[in-house]
């Protein structure tokens, strides 16, 4: 294992290759629904031409990274503070790490709750490409990670609503983004809603 895939930072990595080694992943998605197929070019398109992708300050569009965490709770989603929708923790990528170790340091900064990835090498699981704040386009990679069924502890500058939703009750109300992942993962007597 390498340091990168213990951590998570990618001291060992360029910009080039953390580049790299992202298109191969987005490349070898299988998109959940049509919103994902656009999202999927849209990303690689953008990864074409930016410059520094991980960088929020370089460019208003950006890589950013969230985390859909399961456990025999259900799904893990907050209110979005400013958007007010339901969503799965995520949020920018610092420079000194890559995205899946981004998506697990949002879960525990954003809901209180630590959080494993379900893949070793962690995988990108699902990509959205959507408006954030400030006029910004995030080029959203989501990874599937477990926590344990514990009550989330949100810090004070955080969303206080956090919560296990039941996979039908996670669909109702997540994000548009988010809902054609988690119709996927509800399996086969889901997939009609």
């Amino acid at each position: 294992m390498t340091f990168m895939q213990r951590s998570g930072r990618s001291h060992d990595m360029t910009s080039d290759e953390r580049v790299s080694a992202l298109r191969r992943d987005v490349t070898s998605l299988r998109p959940v629904d049509e919103r994902e197929r656009r999202s999927i070019r849209r990303f690689l398109g953008a990864l074409d031409r930016l410059e520094r992708p991980f960088d929020q300050h370089a460019d208003d569009t950006h890589v950013t990274a969230s985390a859909v965490v399961c456990s025999p709770a259900g799904v893990l989603l907050h209110r979005h503070k400013r958007l007010g929708l339901w969503m799965q923790p995520g949020g920018h990528v610092d420079d000194d790490e890559t995205p899946a170790a981004a998506a697990r340091r949002e879960v525990i900064e954003e809901t209180g709750l630590s959080a494993d990835h379900l893949a070793e090498p962690p995988r990108v699981v699902h990509v959205d490409v959507h408006a954030g704040g400030r006029g910004h386009t995030h080029l959203d990679v989501r990874y599937l990670l477990h926590a344990p069924a514990e009550p989330p502890r949100p810090p004070p500058e955080e969303s206080q609503e956090v919560a296990w939703f039941d996979m039908t009750e996670a669909i109702a109300v997540a994000d548009p983004g988010l809902r054609g992942l988690l119709v996927q993962l509800a399996g086969p007597g889901l997939r009609a809603m």
